[in-house]
């Protein structure tokens, strides 16, 4: 397989970097990654279904990589309302007809947004990590998962705030160490994801992210409308692939369990045993061959 060819796509609020595999591939797979990761964390993933056919586009996220704001007096927000926009935004811009659109974590978050804003922009939906309904401030919290959620709390904290400011990388690197079983990473993966973390909004997106979630933050005026319409959280007619992992320990198994009546365009979900909380990375081959058997070949 070759490597990925790198562009730059204009969208109105951002300047997105992407890798590319099969650029002629007859039907386009958008898989958009999550935090702290970068859009590498989907390459054997991408390089399988390229080979099966695809054409596979992995952005960067906004605050990520070479992705920048087009906008200097733009707010560095992180809200998933404007995640779900960018990508909807990418799509236009590309002029993408019905992408699979898969993402893990943020990116799972953004991609299932994007359906609910614009339903059928998509042929199905993938989602890694992420329980559909989440997203929502009052939600009800085991105490197991909010103690997982101790790095949201933290940063809500001028303390935490300035961990995060002061060493990204050591913050980003505690939950690789800790959301997944020992050893699954090599050190060359995590400074290639790291190199993302580099980007001058990253840290501002992410603080940004993690207190507008839980009403800690206002949100940029405009997406108001649209987190108007993903609040509470719509029904999606798109078909839809849940793939989480069972050792989990951010996004605990039960977090995607019971979703079925959000979904009326056919539902099913997978629990991948020994798995943390990067799927892609840590079992790529299952995540690609679930994706393949979910969605068809490309030339379905």
């Amino acid at each position: 397989m070759t490597s990925p060819r790198r562009f730059l796509v204009q969208t109105p609020a951002l300047e997105i970097s992407c890798l590319e595999w099969n650029p002629e591939g007859p039907r386009t797979a958008v898989l958009a990654h999550g935090w702290p990761d970068s859009p590498e964390s989907w390459r054997a993933v991408a390089e399988r279904l390229a080979l099966a056919g695809y054409r596979v586009l992995c952005p960067a996220l906004r605050g990520f990589g070479a992705t920048r704001f087009r906008h200097a007096r733009a707010p560095r927000s992180g809200e998933l309302a404007a995640l779900g926009r960018d990508l909807l935004d990418f799509v236009a811009a590309l002029s993408l007809r019905r992408p699979v659109l898969a993402g893990h974590d943020w990116g799972a978050r953004a991609a299932a947004n994007a359906c609910g804003l614009q339903p059928g922009v998509a042929s199905h939906l993938v989602l890694l990590s992420v329980g559909y309904g989440t997203n929502d401030p009052s939600q009800a919290l085991p105490l197991a998962q909010a103690r997982n959620y101790w790095y949201h709390w933290f940063m809500a904290t001028p303390r935490g705030a300035d961990a995060l400011r002061e060493d990204r990388r050591a913050f980003a690197r505690y939950m690789w160490d800790t959301w997944s079983p020992a050893g699954w990473y090599e050190e060359a993966q995590f400074e290639e994801a790291a190199r993302a973390f580099d980007n001058p909004d990253w840290t501002e997106v992410v603080l940004h992210s993690y207190r507008h979630r839980w009403g800690l933050a206002d949100g940029d005026p405009a997406y108001a409308e649209d987190a108007a319409r993903l609040a509470p959280a719509p029904a999606l007619a798109v078909p839809t692939l849940v793939l989480h992992g069972g050792a989990d320990a951010c996004n605990q198994p039960a977090t995607s369990e019971g979703k079925e009546a959000w979904f009326s365009g056919g539902y099913e979900r997978r629990v991948l045993d020994r798995v943390g909380h990067f799927p892609q990375r840590e079992a790529p081959h299952t995540v690609a061959d679930a994706i393949l058997k979910f969605c068809g070949t490309a030339s379905a």
